[in-house]
């Protein structure tokens, strides 16, 4: 992925924003190895579900998620794709042994 520091993408409070194939991070943050691997899992989510189809399902999941807890930031972390990234983005070789959309574990 191409690295893209700038100042606006992600919004405040966010390091990195991942839109295949290009990595976003705002100017002055840092990020870690975990960051990256998180990251890292986003892409291959968008690659599989071809970009378009990731934001739309991320935007209704994140939506109904929005309903079921009443939580913008209790939402953003019970979408399924982000319980992959986050439950995996410590471990290295998880992109190796990863099958498709395996995402769908974690509705």
């Amino acid at each position: 992925m191409k690295i893209i520091p700038n100042k606006h993408i992600p919004l405040k409070g966010y390091k990195l924003l991942t839109v295949y194939p290009f990595l976003f991070t705002r100017r002055g943050v840092g990020y870690t190895a975990d960051d990256l691997n998180h990251e890292e899992i986003h892409a291959r989510q968008q690659k599989e579900m071809l970009l378009l189809f990731f934001y739309l399902w991320y935007l209704i999941e994140w939506l109904i998620r929005l309903i079921q807890y009443r939580n913008a930031h209790k939402a953003y972390r019970n979408i399924s794709f982000e319980r992959e990234a986050y439950a995996f983005q410590s471990d290295e070789l998880y992109l190796i042994r990863r099958k498709k959309y395996s995402f769908i574990n974690f509705l």
